[in-house]
């Protein structure tokens, strides 16, 4: 079956409008460097574009450069697209779009996959990218020099051959609705046969900006590529600046540090731009922030214990507590944006009454739990008042916070060294990454799930949504974790910045959009 339509347009993937509002939540964006260049915005920084540099404020840095080791969504959202190119996209429309692959056509059977790819690319090493670049950076991932669990999606890869110099074929075992889309993800990123031996520290790519410098804890710098094969970016320099205080954030901004903050960190604070020449952009994102538990050890190996946490919070006072009322309620795993998103908020009400009684039978009234948090704005925000409210129907909850993102991924995300954290699942369609794998920092991975989610990952379209709504009602169901909000998109940036989307749809900040007036 052709995938490809002629006249040069793209085709897109099944249900691509669908995601036309998809946001991975937590993402930077960006703006034009006027105060850190100069400019006539004086102490209020509300002058526009000045420099050819861009200076854009975040809040979660890499821990590393290396995401195929490394977990962590601040390493994609910091060099996918912009370093480092997929074969094939999400544009900021939604739309499933060529990059590194100029055309591509799926089989009948649904298997065999042939990409055509661009003819002038080149990495910034100097190399050019071919076929063979493709077939070895699938493989690699299917290697023991990829770590991180969400390389299980290229699994369903039986073999992949280079058909020509710009031509591949990929074939599958079973077909899969869901790998051409994770090829839009960091798994599907191409390498350099010869510029893969320091990952961590000098990421080489075929992408429209090469990695120029980082400095640990202060800021990570790109430069515009040369030799891209594409359309050049309007920006010379980017730098990504990071705080972890949303107070000196917000300064940044109000004193020209930097030109746009890519997403608000104290959401009641934002009034303090209202009124002025600043942009303001309130969007959607697919960033669930759960309130995770440990389903292998302790006590949230009850289903009753993780019931009654479900009963006990009071979602939208948390929500307007602790993130200025500013999100999304949602009760499962699924942003609205997904087409298999059903409103499950009413599948545990607030009833701490129902909490006690659970807890009473558990006999687990009075028990000491760990909530260990990261030291991101949202958890430090949110993990006071779910601590009161689990406190109040009986548990004795001890809260940590623990250095991110080093310290969190070891003792939480690799040793499962906690009861309950609280994190936001910024990758989209990440369900079955978060719940799907036993070996997941969250310990589930039922065999009644990943059948469902192994029949709406072969099956047709309509199969498919139904069998995901069908896993995300069971997560909801079985308390495997419990789902405080969606994180809105909010970005202020200063005047005459182009290309800032209303809502983000993948890991990656694509710094390529960014233009000036």
């Amino acid at each position: 079956m052709a995938h490809r339509p002629t006249s040069g347009t793209r085709p897109r993937s099944p249900r691509a409008r669908a995601l036309a509002l998809a946001l991975a939540g937590s993402l930077g964006l960006a703006a034009c460097n006027a105060g850190s260049g100069g400019g006539d915005g004086g102490a209020t920084g509300t002058a526009g574009p000045q420099t050819d540099e861009v200076t854009i404020g975040l809040v979660a840095e890499p821990a590393s450069l290396d995401f195929t080791t490394t977990d962590g969504a601040a390493i994609p959202q910091a060099l996918l697209y912009n370093v480092y190119e997929t074969l094939v996209k999400i544009d900021q429309d939604g739309d499933m779009v060529g990059a590194l692959a100029s055309d591509w056509e799926v089989s009948e059977d649904r298997r065999t996959y042939t990409f055509t790819l661009v003819e002038d690319a080149v990495f910034s090493n100097g190399e050019p990218f071919t076929a063979e670049d493709v077939v070895f950076s699938i493989e690699r991932v299917q290697s023991e020099d990829w770590t991180v669990s969400l390389k299980s999606q290229m699994d369903v890869v039986e073999s992949v051959e280079a058909t020509g110099d710009h031509e591949v074929q990929v074939r599958l075992s079973r077909p899969s609705n869901s790998w051409l889309y994770a090829m839009t993800t960091r798994i599907g990123a191409m390498f350099d046969q010869n510029g893969v031996s320091d990952l961590a520290e000098d990421p080489i790519g075929t992408g429209p900006y090469a990695f120029s410098s980082w400095q640990r804890g202060s800021s990570i710098t790109l430069e515009r590529n040369p030799d891209y094969w594409g359309e050049e970016p309007h920006f010379d320099t980017v730098t990504l600046r990071y705080f972890q205080d949303p107070t000196a954030l917000n300064n940044a901004l109000l004193s020209d540090g930097i030109d746009v903050i890519g997403t608000v960190q104290a959401p009641e604070s934002i009034e303090q731009f209202e009124g002025g020449d600043y942009q303001i952009i309130e969007g959607t994102t697919n960033g669930e922030v759960v309130l995770s538990f440990n389903n292998e050890s302790g006590p949230f190996t009850d289903r009753s214990v993780r019931q009654a946490v479900r009963h006990a919070i009071d979602h939208q006072a948390l929500l307007d507590t602790c993130w200025a009322g500013r999100g999304t309620l949602i009760g499962s795993m699924v942003p609205p944006t997904d087409p298999w998103y059903e409103d499950r908020t009413g599948d545990y009400e607030f009833d701490p009454d129902r909490a006690r009684q659970l807890l009473q039978d558990a006999g687990a009234a009075g028990e000491t739990v760990r909530l260990r948090i990261p030291t991101l704005p949202y958890a430090q925000a949110c993990g006071p008042v779910v601590e009161s409210m689990l406190e109040d129907v009986g548990l004795d909850v001890r809260l940590d916070e623990l250095e991110f993102p080093s310290q969190w991924l070891e003792v939480v995300f690799t040793n499962a060294d906690y009861d309950m954290s609280i994190v936001a699942h910024v990758e989209p369609r990440d369900l079955p990454a978060v719940f799907g794998n036993p070996d997941y920092y969250t310990r589930y991975g039922t065999a009644e799930l990943t059948t469902l989610l192994d029949e709406a990952d072969s099956g047709t379209e309509e199969e498919q949504v139904a069998k995901m709504k069908q896993a995300a009602r069971l997560i909801s169901e079985d308390a495997a974790a419990d789902f405080l909000f969606l994180l809105p998109n909010l970005i202020v940036a200063k005047p005459g910045i182009t290309g800032l989307p209303e809502n983000a749809i993948t890991e990656s900040f694509d710094l390529s959009q960014l233009a000036a007036e």
